[in-house]
């Protein structure tokens, strides 16, 4: 089954070539399969503290969650978990005072919880509720509608979006969505996802009734985001073509029935977020001139870019997240990657900051123009959530809910150190652990990291960290180059030919937690999922000696073949493409499937992934599982584990979650050779 690529001039061998083929298709791959979670799973469970870890789990897991309210159509909605639930459950009331009401239980739609909801939109008027359904994990959604007031679900059924959410008309009547052609059969989680459309949706027509708005059969790589002003007046579609935040604007004022989307914002240069429009003035986050990001204002009288005028300037902080509330923007700042919010009149003119207490990540503040509330959540590594509701016009936060898990958060420290990465960068880094810990170097340490697509890592409640530190280990989250901490130019950092960065970063990271005496290499761990998996690939390749245990998950492994699966066009934003010569060369050296050498001791290594990926499909995992296998000298474990009826992550049940986190932290406690401390 030997297979060697000859590109740009050099031989490249992919001999396990064959477990891209779809588990689903191959009977090949499907035995491969059986026969690797046979071993995984077999090891695993004879695993000395693995039953005692998940019941901990479990007890930890096991309290009430609840999420940010929202309102909408003269109702409150907000999700709840009574805390073992499969998936959260939305529930309504017609003011918070009221009893909520259950709309939607995703736990009746299957047995072992593996159908979830997606998104969900509510008609301005609160008529209607579009939500959609996914399936084991897969990116695809299945778009429903409920009539509120009658809780019935109608016929209507909207099939092949992903993505994208939905906007409603303002009469209510139906709603603009993007999707896919269908695939053909037996391609649905391994093509390319091409040739995205706009349609409109009118409610009680069969999607083949729906309306063609927009397409670009010219440019199959191109997407298509609707909104709809919130008076009505304007459809704003933002057109991407990667994951980079670089985006095209159109525009069509919806009181012509026979208007054209004009174009507002050509090519792909910069972002641009729309935040909503005073009459024909709209506003939007960009980082036009602004790495790190302001509001401005553009009139669709005089849209020439002369005449935008800048209403929010560029702060020092990257400015992650706005929107309108109360008639005044709410803006969500990073400040060395932990939350600060300020409320901004329209005219830019400050308000206020929002207070939280400590080092911490909120998130939220969602709401309408006409609303004088929003509501937020607020959590830490040693925070549970917190849910506030927020008046704008007073400044007051008043707490509606705080999760009470069985733990001691005063027990627990939480730092933001600063080291040197190999350039000499200074990159922060979250470390968090139990109060008394000795700093000795023997500690048992996981580090997690991204790196990559401008995502920010801030901190964050979770409950499997929580069991970590209480169990006696450190855990750490250095903001490596490639994220969005910093702005663009950080982000650009360890992008493409700059992708060495991040990883140089990771790496500084495990050696500065050795030099400053919190572990040795013996005892450290490094995880990391999606593009973080290809982080601990690569890490993994780059320097076995440096890590004790290593945990990559759905890990993109494949650098010269991503592009040609699924959602994997999109990530040449990131990457670069192997069709380009010099990004192909950065991409070969780093990448973790053909970089695994023969004759080299790896540390024990657990590859997660999942059949129904279809954001990184599972073949990347597979072929490299296969390879680290193949070419191990050392005696440490190369185990692949390989999830049924889950997919990328996303809708996960809370019982795989329960199982998949015992089973990781089972074997991190028999690699780096400690004695967990469980109750």
């Amino acid at each position: 089954m030997d297979h060697v690529d000859v590109l740009h001039g050099i031989e490249v061998p992919d001999p396990y070539r064959w477990l891209e083929e779809d588990v689903r298709e191959s009977d090949e791959v499907a035995e491969w399969v059986k026969a690797q979670n046979e071993v995984t799973f077999g090891y695993l469970r004879k695993l000395p503290h693995r039953e005692a870890i998940r019941e901990r789990l479990t007890t930890l897991w096991d309290y009430e969650k609840q999420g940010t309210p929202f309102r909408r159509g003269g109702r409150y909605y907000v999700f709840k978990n009574d805390g073992l639930q499969n998936q959260s459950v939305l529930y309504s009331m017609p003011t918070l005072d009221d009893e909520p009401r259950v709309l939607i239980d995703p736990n009746t739609w299957s047995e072992d919880g593996t159908v979830a909801l997606g998104g969900l939109s509510v008609s301005d008027a609160g008529r209607y509720l579009a939500y959609s359904i996914a399936e084991a994990g897969s990116d695809w959604k299945t778009w429903r509608v409920m009539d509120l007031d009658r809780r019935t679900v109608l016929d209507d059924e909207i099939r092949w979006s992903k993505y994208y959410g939905i906007a409603w008309t303002p009469d209510g009547d139906g709603f603009y969505y993007g999707r896919y052609p269908e695939p053909q059969e037996g391609d649905e989680f391994q093509s390319l996802n091409l040739k995205h459309a706009l349609y409109y949706h009118r409610i009680g027509d069969s999607q083949e009734k729906d309306r063609l708005v927009h397409e670009r059969p010219d440019e199959p790589k191109w997407g298509f985001r609707p909104t709809v002003s919130e008076d009505g007046r304007y459809l704003v579609v933002t057109v991407s073509v990667g994951t980079d935040d670089k985006y095209g604007v159109l525009v069509r004022d919806l009181r012509d029935p026979d208007g054209e989307l004009d174009v507002l914002v050509p090519g792909f240069d910069n972002e641009y977020e729309f935040l909503g429009n005073d009459f024909t003035t709209l506003y939007f986050k960009t980082d036009l001139d602004a790495p790190r990001k302001r509001i401005v204002a553009i009139d669709l009288e005089k849209p020439g870019r002369g005449d935008w005028r800048e209403v929010v300037p560029e702060s020092e902080h990257v400015l992650r997240d706005a929107g309108m509330v109360d008639n005044r923007f709410v803006c969500e700042y990073l400040e060395h990657a932990k939350t600060r919010v300020k409320i901004v009149e329209r005219d830019g003119t400050f308000v206020r900051d929002v207070k939280f207490d400590g080092i911490g990540t909120a998130s939220g503040f969602g709401g309408r123009r006409h609303h004088a509330e929003t509501f937020y959540s607020f959590s830490s590594f040693a925070t549970p959530p917190s849910v506030y509701r927020y008046d704008m016009q007073s400044g007051e936060s008043t707490l509606l809910f705080r999760a009470d898990v069985d733990f001691d958060p005063t027990d627990y420290v939480v730092e933001q150190r600063f080291y040197e990465s190999k350039d000499g960068t200074k990159v922060p880094m979250f470390v968090s652990y139990k109060m008394g810990l000795e700093r000795n170097g023997d500690n048992p340490t996981l580090l997690y990291g991204y790196g990559g697509f401008n995502v920010s890592l801030t901190p964050g409640f979770s409950v499997s960290r929580l069991l970590w530190m209480e169990m006696g280990g450190v855990f750490a989250m250095p903001n490596l180059r490639g994220g969005g901490e910093y702005g663009e130019e950080w982000h650009q950092g360890g992008t493409k030919l700059n992708k060495q960065n991040v990883f140089d970063d990771f790496i500084a990271a495990a050696e500065h937690l050795v030099a400053e005496k919190y572990t040795r290499p013996g005892k450290l761990a490094i995880q990391g999922g999606s593009n973080g998996g290809l982080l601990v690939g690569a890490c993994l390749t780059q320097r076995p000696e440096l890590y004790a245990a290593c945990l990559p998950a759905v890990g993109v492994m494949d650098m010269l073949r991503f592009h040609q699966f699924t959602a994997g066009r999109f990530w040449t934003d990131d990457y670069g493409s192997p069709e380009n010569e010099e990004e192909f060369k950065a991409l070969l050296a780093y990448s973790p499937y053909h970089n695994v050498k023969e004759n080299v001791e790896y540390p024990a290594t657990l590859v997660t992934t999942a059949d129904t990926d279809d954001r990184v499909v599972p073949g990347h995992s597979f072929k490299f599982a296969a390879r680290l296998q193949e070419a191990q000298s050392g005696p440490e474990p190369i185990l692949i584990r390989i999830e049924t009826r889950a997919g990328h992550g996303a809708g996960k049940p809370t019982a795989k979650i329960i199982e998949e986190a015992a089973d990781l932290w089972a074997f991190l406690v028999a690699e780096l050779a400690f004695e967990p401390r469980l109750p």
